[in-house]
C-alpha cells in the first residue's frame, strides 16, 4: 500500500511537471497486522497508544522517483518496527498534552518527546520513521544520473 501510494503521488505531481524528478512518498503503520492511521484527535491518539503499550508497531515507508519525461521510475521501501515500552494512562495523557500528535499515524513524534515512548527501534534507515528513507532514496538518485557527495 505504502509504495502504491507513493508512485501515485509521484506520477501525479509529474503530470504537471514533466521535465522533471519528481518524489513520491507514503508510509503505512500496522499494529497486529492491523492499519494505523492518523487519529485526528485527543481520543482516537489515546486508545492508539494504550494499544500500542508494551507492543510493537510496523511502519512502511516507501518512495518513488519518476521521471515521466524519461518514462522511469526508481522505487524504494524500508520497514521499521517500533518497540514501545509499557506505557501507563497518565504518561500517554502528558505526551498528548505536550506534542498533540494527532495528525501523525501511530500518535507520535519520534523526532520529538514521542521516543520516550519506545524500547527501540529496529531498521535500516533512521530516517525512514520520520517519513522519508534518504538512504534509499540518495541510492536512486545517484541511479537516475544526479551527483551527490
Amino acid at each position: 500500500l505504502a509504495a502504491r501510494l507513493a508512485e501515485a503521488k509521484a506520477r501525479a505531481v509529474a503530470e504537471r511537471h514533466p521535465g522533471a524528478w519528481v518524489i513520491g512518498s507514503d508510509q503505512v503503520a500496522d499494529l497486529g497486522g492491523q492499519p494505523l492511521g492518523k487519529p485526528g484527535g485527543r481520543e482516537a491518539a489515546f486508545a492508539q497508544l494504550r494499544a500500542a503499550s508494551g507492543r510493537e508497531v510496523r511502519f512502511h515507508t516507501a518512495f518513488c522517483l519518476f521521471s515521466a519525461a524519461q518514462g522511469r521510475a526508481y522505487a524504494g521501501t524500508d520497514l521499521t518496527t517500533v518497540h514501545f515500552r509499557p506505557l501507563r494512562d497518565d504518561e500517554i495523557h502528558r505526551y498528548l498534552d505536550a506534542e498533540q500528535p494527532y495528525d501523525c499515524a501511530g500518535s507520535f513524534k519520534c523526532e520529538g518527546l514521542g521516543i520516550t515512548l519506545f524500547e527501540a527501534i529496529d531498521n535500516r534507515d533512521p530516517t525512514a520513521l520520520v517519513g522519508l528513507p534518504l538512504i534509499a532514496l540518495a541510492r536512486a538518485l545517484r541511479s537516475a544520473g544526479y551527483a551527490l557527495p
